[in-house]
């Protein structure tokens, strides 16, 4: 063997890191990043624990005896009746739609989806307008028959546990109508036929077998909906209904008893765990296919008097959710308009946008960046934190505001008082006072649109696309940003949209967050109706529905052609971007 010296003066060769170092430095930067998301969602929740632990001795009995009886009877009332409307209309429109054929069906199909676009303080302000007693159909009713007063005849007060009822369920049951739909859409008909074979009819097919096959579906729609009506305020406050998260805003606003807010939004906390701990029980047991054969659904025609009930069925939802506040909305903006534009119209719609772009941009890069953690560095925990992520969505915006604006304006005070006392510098209220905690609230909040959708993009991309961009010399950073950035782009996009759509609705947060004259499209329409003056509002009320609109469209064709086993290929946009990005 010959040895040959080193060149003179030749620098000595950097020795490389070995890969498991690299992976493992990597995989802890991965760890560490969804430990701080999931402790940001956990603040609130802690900051409620220790001032409901921290409040005087006698709020308790004071809440026990005076506030809370009233409220969780309210609560559970509105809560049962809203879940027993949604399930009834959306599981039995979502069947119909799915298994018939009767006149209007594929138009009511579309429409079905539609109130979901409405947020549930504008469709209540709207029926208020439609059924008071200064309203359209009382005043038909008093020129119809002669009624002179209001003590001529009986009309129910649409202000009422009856009239949240209504107002809610119009406006929730599309949860459970995709959810059902989607499941109908992907069982097997085999199934369903054998069951015909052995002499059930439509209805007990229905009822014995779809029924149970589509439980996990129904439950999680039916936990999404009452997820909402808990975190309702602006429609409940307004029709007299003394919920939980109401009781939050007045006792912390009206009746300046921080502890006792703080102390029943722990039992609205607990009422959120105890709604997601029930779906996770309903889940247990379910029904599964024992067939991988699909095929096409067939469809049953109802001719005549049936499908005429049929369609009258799938309308009356459509009507009462979407149709009636949607009708109203139209004539009152186009009656004043001119009073709309001059009212702040403007500037709550650049605020409403300012907001929701930065809070979806933030909860988009928070939602890529979980999502990818568990693909780079799976584990436990990992998985653990990705979870808990979710339970923001499940909190109520008043619990949110309570646990976000007590810490960040203890911080701020202190950091105030530091500046101050080391330089004479007043700063006031950096982060409580400004928008930064406003748009921390609608990213905890709706991190779980993001992760929804980001997950489902990840899920699509094979592991080998990984393997083989890591083997090429990129690291995991290297990858996420020339691989899968690129392949999710469509993902990226929906998760955008939906963050941003949420945020230009979302009012119990805005409201008690906001800093001070900083109005959106929701709280500009609040400030109207509280004030009784919802006509000066309706346009900004008709703004937000139809930026709904899109969204929920996008949504409803994602669902209603999903059915398994079609044979279809991949979507176009993902073979294009697997041939740009893989050679």
């Amino acid at each position: 063997m010959v040895h040959i010296p080193a060149a003179e003066g030749a620098g000595k060769l950097p020795r490389a890191r070995p890969a498991s170092l690299r992976n493992r430095h990597g995989t802890l930067g991965y760890v560490a990043f969804a430990a701080v998301v999931a402790a940001i969602i956990a603040l609130p929740i802690i900051t409620i624990l220790l001032l409901a632990l921290g409040a005087g001795a006698n709020v308790w009995p004071h809440l026990m005896a005076t506030v809370l009886p009233a409220t969780l009877r309210d609560t559970a009332v509105l809560l049962a009746g809203v879940g027993a409307c949604c399930l009834v209309f959306g599981a039995g429109t979502a069947w119909l739609v799915t298994m018939y054929r009767f006149p209007g069906r594929a138009i009511l199909d579309r429409l079905l989806v539609l109130p979901l676009a409405m947020p549930t303080y504008i469709v209540a302000y709207c029926y208020v307008e439609f059924l008071d007693y200064s309203g359209p159909v009382q005043a038909g009713l008093r020129s119809l028959f002669g009624f002179q007063s209001v003590r001529d005849y009986y009309f129910p007060d649409v202000r009422s546990m009856g009239g949240a009822i209504l107002v809610l369920s119009a406006v929730l049951y599309p949860y459970v109508y995709l959810t059902a739909r989607a499941s109908f859409v992907q069982q097997s008909i085999c199934v369903l036929e054998v069951a015909r074979t052995l002499g059930r009819t439509s209805l007990t097919s229905f009822s014995s077998v779809a029924l149970p096959l589509a439980r996990p579906a129904l439950v999680a729609g039916l936990v999404l909906a009452l997820m909402e009506t808990l975190n309702d305020l602006g429609a409940v406050q307004y029709l007299g209904v003394q919920t939980l998260s109401v009781s939050i805003y007045t006792t912390w606003l009206q009746r300046s008893s921080l502890g006792g807010a703080a102390q029943i939004a722990l039992v609205a906390v607990v009422v959120v765990v105890a709604l997601i701990i029930a779906e996770r029980a309903a889940r247990g047991g379910q029904y599964h296919h024992t067939t991988g054969r699909y095929r096409s659904i067939p469809f049953s025609d109802l001719n005549g008097w049936r499908g005429m009930v049929a369609a009258v069925v799938c309308a009356l939802p459509v009507i009462a959710g979407f149709v009636i506040p949607m009708g109203i909305l139209v004539s009152q903006a186009v009656t004043h308009v001119s009073d709309a534009l001059e009212a702040g119209f403007w500037r709550a719609v650049a605020n409403s946008l300012t907001v929701a772009v930065v809070a979806s941009v933030i909860t988009v890069m928070l939602g890529l960046g979980m999502s990818y953690a568990q693909r780079a560095a799976p584990s436990r925990f990992v998985a653990f934190c990705a979870r808990g992520a979710g339970l923001g969505y499940a909190l109520p915006g008043t619990v949110l505001a309570i646990g976000l604006l007590i810490p960040l304006a203890a911080l701020d005070n202190r950091f105030d008082a530091f500046l101050r006392s080391a330089f004479g510098v007043h700063v006031g209220l950096l982060l409580s006072g400004s928008l930064f905690i406003v748009v921390l609230a609608y990213a905890i909040r709706f991190l779980t649109v993001s992760l929804g959708a980001l997950e489902a993009g990840f899920a699509r991309l094979s592991p080998n696309l990984d393997a083989a961009a890591r083997t090429l010399g990129e690291t995991s950073f290297s990858v996420l940003w020339r691989v899968h950035v690129r392949l999710l782009v469509p993902a990226l996009g929906a998760a955008a949209l939906l963050v941003f759509v949420d945020a230009m609705k979302e009012l119990p947060a805005t409201l008690l967050l906001r800093p001070f004259n900083f109005e959106t499209l929701a709280t500009h329409v609040y400030s109207f109706a509280t004030l009784e003056l919802f006509e000066q509002g309706t346009l900004g009320a008709l703004t937000i529905v139809l930026i709904g609109l899109v969204p929920v469209l996008l949504l409803h064709n994602a669902v209603a052609g999903g059915r398994a086993g079609s044979g279809a290929p991949s979507p176009g946009w993902l073979r294009r971007a697997e041939r740009r990005v893989v050679p």
